[in-house]
C-alpha cells in the first residue's frame, strides 16, 4: 500500500468527501471601468489573462502595471484564490486555472477577462492541492460544460458553482502536492532545456538568413514577396448562419488561430461545395505560404500541405518554384515575425496586406535555398517533432504526470516514477563548431577566424641561444620556423634541458606553431604544422595553436598572400616586430570540411614536392642538368698537353 493510502485509511476511512465551488467559496469579476489609458503608466501590479492561462500558480513577479485610484472598488486576489480564465474561441480553452500560492501584502488586481473564487474557508484547501485539482481531467471536464457561445465561448459563473471536486483531509492534500511537485520540476527542467534549444535553433535560423558572419560572399537578390509569387489571395467566411455552407461540408477551411509556423496537414472546420460558388472563400493549392494579417494570429505563417480554403484574414502566397522554395520562403517570413508585427495597426492588431507583399527576403540560388531548408528542418525537428528528442521526452512525462495527477485525485495507488536528467547546454566552442558546419554544407566553406577554430592558443617558453644544447628535451625556437622549415616539419632539430625552463610549453603532432618575432613584417607570424611524432618544447616568441582541422591544411592557408598581410599587422619596438595571440587568433581564412581539407593537401603536397624536393620534380631535373653541366665544363677544359 502506498503512504497515501495509508493516510487515507487513517484519516477518511469511510470515503473523500466532495464539494461544490459553490459551497466553498465566492465568486468574484476583474477589473471594471478602466480605459486603455489606465494600463500605460499603472501604480499597481495586474494579472493578465495570459498569466492565469500559462501557469499552475499565479507569477506574482508581473511587469503588467495598472492605475488604480485610492477609494477604488475594485476586487484584489487574496492568498489561496483560484482564477479562471472566462472566455476563448473553444469550449475546451476556456476555465483555465491558476492559484495564489505565496503571501503578498502588495495588492493584485486581476484582469476583466478573468474572475476568482475566493474560499470561505482557507483551511479547507491548501492552495498547492488547488492548483493540481482544478486542471484534473474530471474537474476540467466538469468546467468545460459550464461554457457556451457560437464563435466565442464564455464560462457561466452560475454552472461554475454546481462543480465539485474532492476534498480530502489535509494531510492527504500535502502529500499528493509533494508527489505533483516533483513531477512538475522535472518537466519544467526538461522544458528549460527544450526553450535553450529553441533559442539555439533560432540563434543558427538567423545566422543561416542573414547571410552574414561565418558566411562567404554569395550572389544573392533581395525581392519583396509580391515578386517571387504567381498568385496572392485571402480567403472568405461563408455566412455562419447559413447552413447550406457547414452541413456535411468536405472542403477543408482553415481559420487563423490555426496558423502557427506549422505544416497544416488538416483543419478543425470544413465547408460545402455551395460555399465555394456563392462566397469569397476559394481554393488554394498545396505548399503555400499563409499569413495571418488580423487579430492576435497577426504575423504568423504556415504551409498547407493539402489542397483548402482559407478565411479572409489569411494571406496565401503562391510561390513561384523557378525563383523559390516555398519552404524557404515560410523560414524567411517565420524569420522576420518580429518586423512583421512591428506594422500591425488598428484596434485588432490587423497586418497590411500590401505591406507583406512589399516585405523584401534574400534569394540565393535555389541549390542553396534547399540545403538551408533541409538544416532548418533537422533543427525544427529536434525542437518540435514529438517523436524525437526532448519534445517527445516532454510529451512522454507530461502524459505521465496527467496520469498519475488524475490516480491520485482520484485516490488511486501510485507507483515511483523514475526521470531523466536534463542534458547539459553545448559548449561555447561546440557552438562555434555547430555554426560553421552549418556553413561548410550550404555553402562549402565557412570563413572564419583562427579563435572560433583554436581549442588552445599559447605562448612558448622563454629558451635562450644559451640554453639550446646538442641533446635533452627537443624544441624549435622562433628563428628556426622562418629560416629552417616549409610549410610543415616531421622533426625537432634544436635540444635543451629543463633544469631552467619556468613554466614549459609543449607543442606535438598536429599542432601549429607560430613565430611572432621578426625583423621585418615578413618574418612575423611566420608558421608551420608540426606532423612529427615526439613532443617538443615550444621556444620564446612562438605561439602554439591547438585544433581539430587538417594541420596541412591550415599551415597551407595561413601561407597565402591574404593570410600574410593579416598576419602582418604587428607592432614595432625597439626595430623588431612583433605578433601576439589576440592578433593571430583575428586571422580570417577560408575552412572547407575535412574531407575538402584533405584533398586540397594532396594536390598542394604534390605541388609543393614538384617545386621543392631535390629527389622529384623540377629540383631533380636541375640537380642533373647542374650535373651535367659540371661534366661537359670540365670535359671542355680538360686539355691534353702538347
Amino acid at each position: 500500500m502506498s503512504k497515501i493510502d495509508d493516510l487515507i485509511k487513517k484519516y477518511c476511512p469511510n470515503g473523500v468527501e466532495y464539494k461544490s465551488l459553490g459551497e466553498i467559496g465566492e465568486f468574484y469579476g476583474g477589473l471594471t471601468g478602466k480605459s486603455k489609458d489606465d494600463f500605460v503608466d499603472g501604480n499597481a501590479k495586474f494579472i493578465s489573462y495570459m498569466n492565469v492561462y500559462s501557469h499552475l500558480e499565479l507569477d506574482i513577479d508581473t511587469p503588467d502595471r495598472v492605475r488604480v485610484e485610492k477609494g477604488e472598488k475594485q476586487h484584489t486576489i487574496g492568498y489561496g484564490d483560484i482564477l479562471f480564465t472566462g472566455s476563448s474561441e473553444t469550449p475546451s480553452e476556456c476555465g483555465f486555472s491558476s492559484v495564489l500560492t505565496k503571501m503578498t501584502d502588495e495588492p493584485l488586481y486581476l484582469n476583466s477577462f478573468s474572475f476568482g473564487l475566493h474560499l470561505y474557508d482557507n483551511g479547507i484547501l491548501l492552495p498547492g492541492f488547488s492548483k493540481y485539482v482544478f486542471r484534473s481531467h474530471d474537474v476540467r471536464q466538469q468546467i468545460i460544460k459550464t461554457a457556451s457561445g457560437v464563435t466565442r465561448f464564455n464560462v457561466s459563473k452560475e454552472k461554475m458553482k454546481k462543480v465539485v471536486i474532492p476534498v480530502p483531509p489535509l494531510e492527504v492534500q500535502r502529500e499528493i502536492v509533494q508527489v505533483l511537485d516533483s513531477f512538475t520540476m522535472l518537466t519544467a527542467e526538461l522544458s528549460a532545456e527544450l526553450s535553450a534549444r529553441k533559442k539555439q535553433y533560432e540563434f543558427y535560423r538567423d545566422q543561416l538568413l542573414s547571410f552574414k558572419k561565418v558566411s562567404p560572399p554569395l550572389t544573392l537578390e533581395w525581392k519583396t514577396l509580391g515578386e517571387i509569387c504567381v498568385n496572392i489571395c485571402s480567403g472568405g467566411t461563408p455566412l455562419k448562419g447559413n447552413p447550406e455552407f457547414y452541413e456535411n461540408g468536405t472542403i477543408p477551411w482553415l481559420r487563423t488561430q490555426e496558423v502557427v509556423f506549422n505544416e497544416i496537414t488538416e483543419t478543425e472546420c470544413f465547408i460545402t461545395e455551395a460555399a465555394v460558388k456563392k462566397t469569397s472563400a476559394k481554393w488554394i493549392p498545396a505548399n503555400c505560404v499563409i499569413i495571418a494579417i488580423s487579430g492576435a494570429s497577426a504575423g504568423r505563417c504556415a504551409i498547407n500541405k493539402i489542397p483548402l480554403t482559407t478565411n479572409q484574414h489569411c494571406l496565401n502566397m503562391e510561390i513561384n518554384g523557378k525563383l523559390a522554395d516555398y519552404k524557404y520562403v515560410f523560414y524567411c517570413v517565420q524569420n522576420q515575425y518580429k518586423e512583421l508585427i512591428d506594422k500591425k495597426e488598428g484596434a485588432r492588431g490587423d497586418l497590411n496586406s500590401s505591406r507583406i507583399k512589399s516585405l523584401k527576403i534574400p534569394v540565393p540560388s535555389i541549390d542553396v535555398q534547399k540545403k538551408i531548408v533541409k538544416v532548418l528542418d533537422n533543427f525544427d525537428a529536434i525542437c518540435s517533432d514529438l517523436k524525437i528528442g526532448l519534445p517527445a521526452e516532454i510529451e512522454l512525462r507530461k502524459k505521465q504526470y496527467e496520469y498519475y495527477r488524475d490516480m491520485l485525485l482520484s485516490f488511486e495507488p501510485i507507483g515511483t516514477v523514475l526521470a531523466k536528467q536534463a542534458s547539459k547546454q553545448a559548449s561555447k566552442q561546440a557552438s562555434k563548431q555547430a555554426i560553421i558546419s552549418l556553413y561548410q554544407y550550404v555553402y562549402g566553406y565557412a570563413e572564419i577566424t583562427l579563435g572560433d577554430i583554436a581549442l588552445d592558443m599559447y605562448r612558448g617558453s622563454g629558451i635562450t641561444r644559451d640554453q639550446v644544447t646538442n641533446e635533452g628535451i627537443p624544441c624549435v625556437r622562433y628563428g628556426e620556423i622562418y629560416t629552417t622549415y616549409g610549410i610543415h616539419f616531421d622533426k625537432c632539430v634544436s635540444h635543451t634541458n629543463l633544469d631552467n625552463i619556468q613554466n614549459p610549453k609543449y607543442f606535438e603532432n598536429g599542432d601549429i606553431i607560430f613565430a611572432i618575432t621578426g625583423e621585418s613584417i615578413e618574418d612575423i607570424a611566420k608558421c608551420t604544422a608540426y606532423v612529427g611524432k615526439e613532443k617538443c618544447l615550444a621556444g620564446g616568441d612562438t605561439v602554439v595553436m591547438k585544433h581539430e582541422q587538417n594541420a596541412k591544411y591550415l599551415s597551407y592557408a595561413l601561407s597565402t598572400t591574404d593570410a600574410v598581410k593579416q598576419k602582418g599587422k604587428g607592432k614595432v619596438k625597439s626595430k623588431v616586430v612583433h605578433s601576439s595571440v589576440p592578433s593571430l587568433a583575428a586571422i580570417t581564412i577560408p575552412l572547407p570540411s575535412l574531407a575538402e581539407q584533405e584533398r586540397i593537401v594532396a594536390i598542394l603536397d604534390r605541388f609543393d614536392a614538384l617545386v621543392n624536393d631535390i629527389s622529384t620534380g623540377i629540383p631533380a631535373e636541375i640537380e642533373a642538368r647542374k650535373k651535367q653541366y659540371e661534366y661537359y665544363r670540365d670535359k671542355l677544359l680538360t686539355f691534353k698537353a702538347v
